[in-house]
């Protein structure tokens, strides 16, 4: 794909009659792991699969529903919340739903992402494959183009580097907001059916993932967490027109060079019609606050309500990427989770 659009696909091959596509695999929708669900809980994480499937059964999909990509073979990518990723023979990235849920992520991307790849400035996925479900695999699934690059998260971040960063993060995000939306497509959607920007009902929500955070020993500021949310709890909402917005915007959905710098954004399932705060929150979660007044004078006019409810998100994805991490073994997502919550903090 170009520097700086991508260019729109001709249209994707299709390995069977539904129109679906994939979301990256990386913990979404609030902060995702592989296999079968545990036994003997009560109440399993809210990132259990109700599906599994092995690279082997990845493989035999791919190789069925698309021959011209036999051979196929496949490398672990990334399990997350909502899918399950593979490279397959070094050019394509092909996700696998791993929950019930993914497959309305996936034709959101399906639908939007060539409507606004021109818009944008930076990469973003390209779909290319279309399967079906097969066998005992219940779900669509979608290859993409191999992006360069390495995800955010896996990188040991400079201060300097993260400040150099702040201009595009901000530049992109104007570009994303700004995207004209006619009437049709406003009452169309899609909107915000999760209440992401709903402050009153995350609240409770960080708070309970911060008690268990605390009572399992993670090393978290709780007074402070506690201090801003209930500061913030009741800022404004948004009350002017909705804007597209990316919806999952954190360290594992950020594509990055050699460099480390930013040159993509992954996992477009949850992009809807919506608050800006719900994307600006990365001017909390993954920028130190040195960087905020850049990252402000590229993306344009924030008003305050806005900043802050921002700023309210950064804990929301702080103790749900922190609780994930530990859950997981996943030190990475683990160590983006203390960064949101230190970053959200920081005055």
């Amino acid at each position: 794909m170009a520097d700086r659009n991508v260019t729109r696909s001709r249209g994707p091959r299709r390995g069977g009659p539904p129109r679906c596509y994939g979301k990256q695999g990386a913990p979404g929708r609030s902060a995702g792991t592989g296999g079968p669900a545990r036994r003997g809980s009560a109440m399993p994480p809210l990132w259990e699969a109700d599906v599994t499937l092995t690279p082997e059964g990845a493989a035999r999909l791919v190789e069925r529903q698309f021959p011209e990509l036999a051979p196929a073979r496949l490398e672990p990518l990334g399990t997350g919340w909502d899918n399950t990723a593979y490279t397959v023979n070094g050019h394509w990235v092909f996700r696998f739903p791993r929950r019930k849920i993914a497959r309305g992520l996936l034709e959101n991307e399906a639908r939007l992402l060539p409507l606004l790849a021109p818009h944008l400035p930076l990469r973003i996925p390209e779909p290319v494959w279309l399967g079906h479900p097969e066998g005992d695999y219940p779900y669509p699934f979608a290859g993409y183009a191999l992006l360069p690059g390495r995800t955010a998260c896996a990188v040991a971040w400079t201060l300097e580097e993260r400040l150099s960063n702040a201009a595009t993060l901000g530049r992109f995000l104007a570009a994303l907001h700004g995207i004209p939306v006619d009437d049709e497509t406003l009452t169309r959607g899609p909107g915000d059916e999760l209440a992401r920007a709903d402050l009153r009902k995350r609240a409770p929500m960080i708070l309970e993932r911060l008690e268990k955070l605390e009572t399992d020993g993670a090393d978290v500021n709780g007074a402070a967490v506690r201090t801003w949310v209930s500061r913030l709890v009741d800022t404004p909402p948004w009350t002017r027109r909705a804007c597209w917005v990316h919806g999952d915007l954190y360290a594992r959905h950020l594509l990055v060079d050699e460099h480390h710098a930013v040159t993509g954004m992954l996992d477009w399932g949850d992009v809807h019609l919506g608050d800006p705060a719900i994307d600006l929150t990365l001017a909390f979660s993954f920028l130190p606050p040195e960087a905020r007044d850049v990252f402000r004078e590229a993306y344009g006019d924030i008003d305050e309500a806005t900043w802050d409810r921002a700023r309210f998100r950064a804990f929301h994805y702080g103790v749900a990427l922190l609780q994930y991490g530990r859950s997981e073994g996943d030190e990475d997502i683990a160590q983006v989770g203390r960064d949101a919550l230190r970053y959200g903090a920081a005055v």
